[in-house]
């Protein structure tokens, strides 16, 4: 892995004779903490907000700048005749500032419509996957942590993407496929289960249609993967098998008639029964002052101890400048897991400025 971000970093600097390098980031520098909570008494768990999952964002009853905030840069470079390639180095406050090459591919535009990638890339299952970092390009504080709960966010591997139109609908498209080996996955090794986890997602195979027209905005996805885990180093049984297979269904509507939006995601894991999330959203946009509401839900039907949380949010957010947005919100969380709960209940409050340059 190491030898191969190397290589990006060599292939991106030898570029500067002969091809243009392009450099652009994003930043966001976010503060909070939880008004009341009930924590996780089971767990030791003090009264906690669990903004983000993946990244284990937790926001407790002492202010802190920490969980959120990021700085990451994408550089880019055009080799000429249709090839490029692409790098995005990310420092998180939650990993102690400590930058990591999170994208690193090349592309190869076939034509108008085709372009083939492969590399290391963010796993598309979300509307708000490919720019999930870039606070600056969504509403909220961040996207609803109870629909982007998932352990694994990248994959290495290759996709075919397509972008066009079919009459006054435009049209784009992926096909992806690939695995990701995370050998110890940070929300599983940190949050759940508190000691090394490994976790693998290989035969990764996954399409993405998104369609619009007007204020419409449609998008649907369906993935399908097998799913190891190994906790200490020994392989996690279920049912007998050291394996499962997963199949993922998402579902994006979103309307935006100028002023007001709307905006919705609703998205199934098949995987030893279902897991339902969904979100719902709406806001009004005052020139450079929007206020939005969001309702969320998690909920995960099978076995004896469900799953089940959801978070009601309300904020505003105000653009300030051309490439700065500041934010605040407040998140109400109930926890109704039946024996063991998540994070617990809690109310918090979060701030920030998000920008891109």
């Amino acid at each position: 892995m190491k030898l191969k971000y190397t290589l990006l970093v060599t292939a991106l600097a030898s570029t500067t004779l002969h091809a243009e390098v392009n450099i652009s980031g994003f930043a966001s520098m976010t503060g909070g903490q939880v008004l009341s909570g009930s924590g996780v008494p089971q767990f030791g768990l003090e009264p906690t907000f669990l903004a983000d999952y993946p990244i284990v964002s937790a926001y407790k009853e002492d202010l802190s700048f920490s969980p959120e905030s990021l700085i990451g840069l994408q550089i880019s470079s055009d080799l000429g005749e249709g090839l490029s390639v692409t790098g995005q180095i990310v420092a998180r406050g939650a990993n102690d500032y400590d930058a990591e090459f999170e994208w690193a591919y090349a592309s190869y535009e076939i034509n108008d419509n085709w372009t083939f990638q492969v590399g290391k890339k963010r796993l598309p299952l979300f509307y708000y996957s490919d720019f999930y970092d870039v606070g600056y390009a969504y509403v909220w504080m961040r996207a609803p942590a109870d629909n982007y709960t998932w352990q694994i966010f990248n994959y290495e591997g290759a996709n075919l993407l397509y972008s066009g139109a079919i009459g006054d609908w435009g049209i784009s498209a992926n096909v992806y496929t690939g695995r990701e080996d995370d050998t110890e996955n940070k929300l599983l090794s940190e949050f759940f289960f508190q000691t090394p986890t490994r976790e693998i997602w290989e035969d990764i195979l996954g399409g993405v249609v998104q369609l619009s027209y007007d204020w419409l905005e449609l998008r649907v996805t369906h993935m399908r993967y097998t799913n190891k885990r190994f906790r200490n180093g020994e392989p996690e049984l279920w049912n007998g098998k050291d394996s499962r297979d997963g199949k993922f269904y998402g579902l994006a509507a979103n309307a935006d008639f100028g002023n007001v939006f709307i905006l919705t995601e609703f998205n199934r894991l098949d995987l030893d029964g279902d897991l339902d999330t969904y979100m719902i959203s709406a806001g009004y946009r005052f020139d450079t002052i929007t206020p939005y509401i969001m309702y969320s839900n998690f909920e995960q039907k099978d076995g004896d101890d469900p799953e089940k949380h959801d978070t009601r949010a309300v904020g505003v957010r105000w653009d300030f400048h051309p490439s700065a947005a500041f934010k605040v919100q407040y998140d109400k969380v109930e926890d109704d897991s039946t024996a063991l709960a998540v994070a617990g209940d809690s109310e918090s409050l979060t701030f920030g400025i998000d920008l891109v340059f």
